[in-house]
């Protein structure tokens, strides 16, 4: 449904400036890692212990 607009894919405006923002996040771990090549995207390794577990990922930079 190409019509759908929850489907369409939100592009960024040519004047658009980013602008940092601030997130409150409760959790259980915290880890900083570098995010590394992956063929056509980008990786990060976590710990096995982590795998079936609800992550939330924000760039800092």
């Amino acid at each position: 449904m190409a019509d759908d607009p929850k489907n369409q894919h939100r592009e960024t405006p040519p004047n658009f400036t980013p602008t940092k923002v601030k997130f409150e996040v409760y959790g259980e771990e915290m880890i900083e890692k570098l995010v590394k090549s992956g063929g056509n995207s980008g990786r990060v390794y976590l710990p096995p212990d982590w795998i079936g577990r609800h992550v939330k990922i924000i760039r800092i930079d």
